[in-house]
């Protein structure tokens, strides 16, 4: 393979080997043994919640449908695994194995739960039920789509929430790590909140709002700061955006205004100037003076710099006057937690005669214990918020009202009545073909926002959020406990 340009080689049609060896060598080993075709479930959940606060955003759901239609192993993805070898030098896979994988054809059911909607920890927003084999060989690339777009649309609800009613302009991609990080992230930052971004291909790709204005390096290219802006204000003048910043903000802001003048003798307005540097919330309420007392009102101030919603929200606090926020590095990589804990377990298996057996994994401590069975999330809403999740066992007679155990506190019962309700998990694959239609990513997003006034305001806190009832339906936490026991005796 030509290496130059290998990172974007890999975006083509098919991204079959977007996966882990071990899962390849796991779907290898159900072949050998026979297992191939057993139909197993297996559920994606995280079991954190990110960034220490009340709630995530689901995201990446679209993106991972795009990889399930795709899938396919072409002939120089089996050549690749077929060149694989073993320490005796001998190949990895038998040829037959290689002529197994090239007939591959998705059959799997998934349910998903939406993107925007909003997910707690230890609740599964992913299930793919159908052959071991092929369900196996889906953790990888739906955990590393997922995880990360969930992250990301979650970090921006964050700082939405914290600048509102102020809009948020995306700014990470420089700063995102690698092609794909900053596309996903401007994508989930969307999904968040955002309302548009400084990325083009992520405009291209998705149709989200693209922004900008220039950098110091436009000053800088000048002999005055004064030819810099009048000459981009004679180049943009429906969308000039000044930055102010690059010698002196307030001298800048001034610059700003006379340029300002010239425009409105022209029949345009000075749409914003941008701080990037500084005390921002001094600076801000000095620039704010400056073009109010010139008749700029409507002149915006945007601000920029290592932003993030604690930032943001200290900065309201002190009366900053900012009223555009463009926020970068600590959204696009979620800087203070880099990753989603996010895990994907069996939690069922058919036998030989097609009866499903509940499987889970121990943990020392109940909770991290996976939990068995075909699971779906009920979700309670008393008119106004929501009031709780249960998470139960399709394959049991579960009967109304649900009582839920506390997924962190088992002696924490509750009954939700009176609610109305829905189940989360949604059908989106039925035996390999797709029977959902994803919604426009405009509607995506309005769906955060209004899943976000559904959240008690207590639960929005950045810092000790009331948590969200979420747990187990009693009789599969007792099954749960049960299984456990059972198991707990057999590696005695």
């Amino acid at each position: 393979m030509d290496r130059k340009f290998a990172e974007l080689q890999i975006y083509r049609d098919s991204l079959s080997l977007l996966t882990d060896l071990y899962q390849l060598t796991m779907v290898y080993g159900y072949w050998k043994a026979g297992l191939s075709e057993r139909h197993a479930a297996f559920h994606l959940n995280f079991r954190r919640w990110p960034f220490n606060g009340g709630f995530a955003i689901a995201a990446g759901l679209e993106t991972a449908i795009g990889f399930l239609e795709k899938l396919r192993f072409e002939k120089d993805d089996l050549d690749y695994l077929a060149s694989l070898k073993c320490a005796s030098q001998k190949p990895l896979f038998e040829r037959a194995f290689i002529d197994f994988l090239a007939n591959y054809s998705f059959a799997c059911d998934v349910d998903a739960i939406e993107e925007g909607s909003l997910v707690f920890p230890y609740e599964p927003f992913l299930r793919v039920k159908g052959p071991i084999w092929q369900a196996q060989l889906l953790e990888s690339p739906m955990l590393n789509i997922l995880n990360f777009q969930t992250l990301i649309a979650t970090k921006a609800a964050r700082v939405c929430m914290a600048a509102a009613p102020d809009p948020v302009i995306e700014f990470g991609m420089r700063r995102a790590q690698g092609i794909d990080g900053a596309i996903s992230a401007s994508r989930a930052a969307y999904i968040g909140g955002c309302e548009g971004t400084s990325d083009l291909i992520a405009g291209k790709l998705f149709g989200i709002p693209v922004r900008g204005t220039h950098a110091h390096s436009w000053v800088m290219a000048f002999d005055r700061e004064r030819d810099a802006f009048e000459t981009f204000a004679k180049i943009m003048p429906e969308s000039c955006v000044m930055l102010i910043d690059t010698y002196d903000s307030i001298e800048g802001a001034k610059l700003a205004v006379d340029v300002g003048n010239t425009l409105k003798s022209q029949g345009f307005d000075l749409f914003g100037v941008r701080l990037d540097s500084g005390d921002l919330a001094r600076l801000s309420i000095e620039v704010r003076n400056i073009l109010d007392r010139a008749g700029f009102s409507k002149t915006h101030i945007m601000a920029s710099n290592e932003l993030d919603e604690y930032l943001i929200r200290d900065l309201k606090q002190q009366g900053a006057r900012i009223d555009i926020w463009g926020v970068g590095t600590n959204l696009v990589t979620g800087k203070e937690q880099p990753a989603l804990d996010g895990v994907y377990k069996l939690s069922a298996i058919q036998d030989e005669n097609g009866r499903w057996q509940p499987k889970l994994k121990l943990s020392e401590q109940t909770a991290k214990s996976t939990t068995p069975g075909i699971l779906q999330v009920r979700r309670y809403f008393n008119g106004s918020h929501y009031a709780g999740d249960i998470v139960y066992d399709e394959l049991e007679e579960c009967s109304e009202p649900f009582q839920g155990v506390d997924h962190f506190d088992s002696n924490h019962t509750v009954e939700f009545s009176g609610c109305s309700q829905d189940d989360l998990l949604k059908p989106i694959f039925r035996k390999g073909k797709l029977v959902y239609s994803c919604p426009p990513l405009e509607k995506v997003r309005e769906k955060t926002l209004q899943e976000l006034k559904r959240l008690p305001s207590s639960m929005e806190r950045f810092t000790n959020p009331q948590p969200y009832f979420s747990g187990l339906e009693k009789g599969l936490y007792q099954k749960k406990l049960s299984l456990i026991a059972k198991m707990r005796k057999k590696v005695q």
